[in-house]
């Protein structure tokens, strides 16, 4: 092993820590942390003690660092990344991956550690409708100092990259979200919930207004089937939401909470149909997994997710035409309308679990030398 290919040590610090029992940033610091370890680098994930109770120290080969945080909606996020970056004082790290631009206000003590400090800005987050004048205002100001204090940015979307170019004069590398499952049995969700294979449809979000679980549930409701629609998700701090989705849910919408690993990949697997129906962020998970395992699916209408689903995924939209309940309703009608193999083909050529992690390997190393 030549000196430009050594193995680096490396942290991710930002998410709520490995394994993913919660969202996008979980399963991404899991999918590339153990591919880097799995490729001789020895990385570490800094993960919130409340989600772990077992303090395992590794997990799949990755490092494991479990610190508190303040629980509380605007202050959980940023003060698990200001201790990890206090942890991280006292650590020799080649290169470190922070995630989310909310947390950009510890970029000074992680440049400190004198390790480059690489930034996945994840979505316009200041855009959540969940955050208040000053909470949007503390988000744009993470972008300017994601902006200015990283070494580099890295979007998931050009469109992400496209608003940073305009908006803070930045130039992100783009690196795509990836999206194939391992070859497993099925678990026994289905069973469980009570439902069979192409039996029922799907959605997968945070239960959070911009991600619409209300304006679903309520869609479904007008739509004349029998098909049940499993809701899959919940969050932390939004029990008025999950409680209106309750209200408003139907005998035909199952609310089973959150799932994951092989329960959620099984659940996306045996799906009629997928629902997408997340207004901000990047690339979102769930929809290239959805087009990568099922490949039907409804997505709602914004540039973010015709930049992922392009002509193999159908739109719909809220606020006019054409409804979700239409859309819906015609793809259950004729499901040959939904182009199931274009979509399963164009989110394996584009999402990867595998380049995706060539390309953080490549900037991890680039921002190493400098």
């Amino acid at each position: 092993m030549s000196s430009s290919d050594h193995p680096l040590s490396l942290a991710i610090l930002g998410t709520r820590g490995v394994p993913p029992r919660y969202g996008g940033f979980e399963t991404f610091a899991a999918e590339l942390g153990s591919r880097l370890v799995a490729r001789g680098h020895d990385v570490t994930v800094y993960c919130r003690s409340h989600l772990y109770p077992d303090r395992a120290p590794t997990w799949e080969g990755i490092r494991l660092v479990h610190l508190p945080a303040i629980r509380h909606k605007y202050l959980e996020t940023v003060s698990h990344a200001l201790l990890s970056a206090v942890h991280a004082l006292g650590r020799r790290y080649d290169a470190i991956l922070l995630c989310n631009a909310a947390n950009a206000a510890v970029l000074p003590l992680l440049r400190a550690t004198g390790a480059p400090v690489a930034t996945n800005v994840d979505g316009i987050e200041r855009m959540r409708r969940k955050w208040n004048v000053l909470g949007r205002l503390v988000y744009r100001g993470g972008e300017a100092l994601a902006s200015s204090l990283s070494s580099r940015l890295v979007a998931d979307a050009e469109t992400i990259a496209a608003y940073y170019r305009r908006e803070l004069g930045a130039d992100p590398a783009v690196i795509a979200y990836g999206a194939d499952f391992p070859d497993e049995p099925d678990s026994d969700v289905l069973r469980r919930l009570g439902v069979a294979p192409d039996g029922y449809a799907l959605y997968v979000s945070r239960f959070e207004p911009e991600n619409h679980p209300l304006e679903v549930a309520l869609a479904w409701g007008r739509l004349e089937t029998d098909l049940p629609l499993v809701m899959v998700g919940s969050a932390p701090y939004a029990g008025d939401l999950i409680r209106r989705v309750r209200e408003a849910a139907d005998s035909r919408v199952l609310l089973p909470g959150a799932l994951y690993g092989r329960d959620y990949r099984t659940l996306q697997r045996h799906a009629r149909l997928y629902i997408q129906a997340t207004e901000v962020g990047g690339t979102h998970p769930a929809l290239i997994e959805a087009m990568g395992s099922n490949g039907r699916v409804l997505a709602l209408d914004t540039p973010e997710n015709r930049e992922v689903g392009g002509e193999a995924v159908r739109y719909f939209r809220f606020d006019g035409e054409p409804r979700l309940e239409r859309v819906a309703a015609e793809a259950l009608a004729d499901p040959s309308g939904l182009p199931r193999e274009a979509a399963r083909r164009r989110a394996g050529e584009r999402y990867r679990w595998e380049a995706v992690t060539d390309a953080y390997e490549r900037l991890l190393r680039e921002i190493a030398r400098q």
